[in-house]
């Protein structure tokens, strides 16, 4: 087989670029993937009971790109939706991030009043404060919400998510917990957030139907390294696995995912329920919450247990954030800088968390450099 690229991965990095090589340059494209399945963690289906479930957990769409929402609508209807989390703090469900809502629900009515009057002065209306910035405050009663949401809401749920303390994390983690200043309960503020109509599946299955891309699946790219010519290749998977593991391995967290099928119409008055602190799991989430399958007499719960990535057991979910292993990507990343005519991105390929959209937009990106380069 004679093919322009290879994309390895059927995730959004990998189907951005072979839709975009395929519609606008007309290349031939080769997409293989080792899982059985398009989609990459976004990949859902339809359970025996007829529940769209999110075999690799809850994935919500949201972005403030126009660019990437006007691109991805080519392939789908979109339902609106806006995620609600809630964490379990004391025994009360409260609203995520942390908020106006919140304080009410915890807190007295005189201390929510000073702690909200006092937010509202020092940052202003709508805004987001992280964590780590509120407890530089020399306001007691700010610097006493700061550490109370960062105890009950914050290190609890980074210990089980990552297996270590927020002080051993990159300041980035710390960066995206963040207080709002506002009784706007969704937990996303984008300008865009919705779900696909028929789900994600269907939205790949429609990027990938052009005629000059052929799919292999439950294929290790390195199987057709030797059977198929082409003149370049993306990769999508782990960088570290791509060179060897020459400068060591990358460590990743996982998860593992327990599906619970309940005979109710719903068990949760949200989409997902967070529980910092207690159980082993972090938190729940109802897949018709976010799908809208509100006819249904039964639903579907996903219990979330982080562990360790363990190469050929599970999958690599989040690159871990901390300095040393960002020194041992930049390794990696000279090995790439040799290589003409290898292409690295994406989650793995990057070794960066991306949301859906900022995935999309790496691969956008890199396209049009290669369509210019």
């Amino acid at each position: 087989m004679r093919v322009d690229y290879v994309i390895v991965g059927a995730g959004f990095t990998g189907a951005t670029l072979a839709e975009r090589l395929a519609s606008e340059l007309d290349k031939k494209v080769l997409v293989v993937d080792r899982r059985p399945h398009i989609g990459g963690n976004a990949y859902d289906e339809y359970d025996p009971q007829g529940v769209l479930v999110h075999r690799y957990g809850p994935h919500i769409f949201h972005t403030n790109s126009k660019k990437v929402w006007d691109y991805l609508s080519r392939f789908t209807e979109w339902r609106p939706y806006y995620h609600r989390v809630r964490a379990v703090v004391e025994g009360k469900e409260v609203p995520l991030p942390f908020s106006l809502a919140s304080l009410r629900a915890l807190f007295s009515p005189r201390l929510a009043d000073r702690l909200e009057e006092k937010l509202i002065a020092r940052f202003g209306y709508g805004t987001r404060v992280p964590i780590l910035r509120l407890r530089e405050e020399e306001d007691p009663d700010l610097r006493f919400l700061a550490d109370y949401v960062y105890r009950n809401v914050f290190e609890g749920y980074t210990l089980k998510q990552w297996g270590m303390r927020p002080e051993e994390l990159s300041p980035t983690v710390t960066g995206r917990v963040p207080v709002l200043v506002s009784y706007d309960e969704r937990y996303f503020q984008d300008a865009y957030q919705a779900m696909p109509r028929e789900g994600y599946t269907a939205l790949f299955r429609r990027m990938l139907a052009h005629p000059n891309i052929r799919l292999l699946l439950q294929t290790d790219w390195k199987e057709v390294e030797g059977e198929v010519r082409f003149d370049r290749l993306v990769f999508t998977g782990p960088i570290d696995e791509f060179f060897g593991y020459l400068h060591g391995p990358l460590p990743y967290r996982s998860l593992r995912f327990r599906m619970e099928h309940r005979p109710v119409p719903w068990a949760q008055e949200v989409g997902t329920v967070n529980y910092p602190n207690e159980h082993p799991y972090t938190r729940v989430t109802e897949f018709k919450h976010l799908t809208g399958q509100d006819h249904l007499p039964h639903t579907v719960l996903a219990y979330e247990y982080p562990e360790a990535y363990e190469p050929g057991r599970n999958e690599p979910y989040y690159p871990v954030p901390k300095e040393e292993n960002e020194d041992r990507y930049r390794l990696y990343l000279k090995e790439a800088e040799k290589l003409k005519t290898v292409y690295f991105a994406g989650r793995l390929g990057d070794y960066r968390y991306y949301n859906m959209d900022q995935a999309v937009a790496r691969a956008l990106k890199l396209f049009e450099e290669i369509a210019h380069g």
